[in-house]
């Protein structure tokens, strides 16, 4: 659905957040991951139009995202961490807005709507901060446009809330949608987000489904620290441990742990999935 091709991109020449990146971004609920600053803001940013970029190419459903075609815009829907709300009802501003949508279910709104506790006849400008997050997230998901971006959605949700945030993405997806996720919350979406993008400065280190990063790497829980660990940190349990799945044994994927191991061992995670 998202291709990338020869992508570079800057603020500063001289300090490149993309250079010469491509990668494909398929169907899926995809988690976006990476350290502050590496660019995973900016990276929603060109997917939707926002920003250009300074060499190569970003394409959507086989449109150049930077021309903002309008048969792209009704695809795509963008909600940022950061954002300002009106002064009107929640109604009021489906009303005004899923115009723009021709998928837009009204039914799967409200239906939302009652899952995280909200009243539609709610002023925006009145809900707490975490309410107003609710509401935009449950019209975001009922425009049902083939590719939604969504940076750092669950913060700002309390428990009960990013529970139900999970339960509402999985009723939601199905094979005809791109779902991005951008997050440091990794543990808020730990069983909901295949495929798996790590980013690192200028690059994009990982970008594989739970299934192919299972295959060649082990997530193991022992009381010693075992020898050859790409990853491992001591708890008080004993030790989380990621190690190379030599035999190819079954393991449960452990997202946190995959992230220190990929950017604590760049060059072997990349001949591990052939990345160039």
């Amino acid at each position: 659905m998202i291709k990338i091709n020869n992508f570079t991109f800057y603020y500063k020449q001289s300090k490149p957040v993309f250079e010469d990146v491509s990668f494909e971004m398929k169907n899926g609920i995809y988690g976006l991951l990476g350290e502050n600053g590496v660019g995973k803001t900016t990276l929603l940013h060109v997917i939707s139009g926002l920003r250009f970029p300074k060499k190569g190419h970003c394409s959507l459903l086989g449109m150049e995202s930077a021309l903002r075609n309008p048969d792209m815009l009704k695809q795509l829907y963008y909600l940022p961490e950061e954002f300002k709300v009106p002064a009107q009802s929640i109604k009021s501003f489906v009303k005004y807005n899923s115009a723009f949508y021709p998928n837009f279910s009204y039914e799967q709104f409200t239906t939302y709507l009652k899952d995280f506790n909200l009243d539609i006849d709610s002023n925006l400008k009145e809900l707490s901060f975490g309410q107003k997050k609710k509401a935009l997230i449950a019209f975001a998901i009922a425009l049902n446009t083939p590719i939604l971006l969504l940076d750092e959605p669950t913060n700002g949700l309390d428990i009960p809330s990013k529970t139900q945030f999970r339960k509402v993405m999985a009723s939601a997806f199905d094979e005809n949608k791109c779902i991005i996720i951008s997050t440091h919350q990794v543990r808020d979406l730990e069983n909901l987000i295949d495929p798996i993008i790590i980013l690192d400065r200028n690059k994009v280190l990982l970008n594989n489904t739970v299934e192919e990063i299972s295959q060649k790497l082990l997530f193991t829980y022992s009381t010693t620290r075992p020898e050859g660990a790409l990853f491992s940190e001591q708890t008080m349990l004993g030790y989380t441990s990621v190690l190379e799945n030599k035999y190819n044994e079954d393991s449960t994927l452990n997202i946190e742990a995959l992230f220190n191991a990929v950017v604590t061992n760049k060059d072997r995670i990349k001949e591990l999935f052939n990345v160039k």
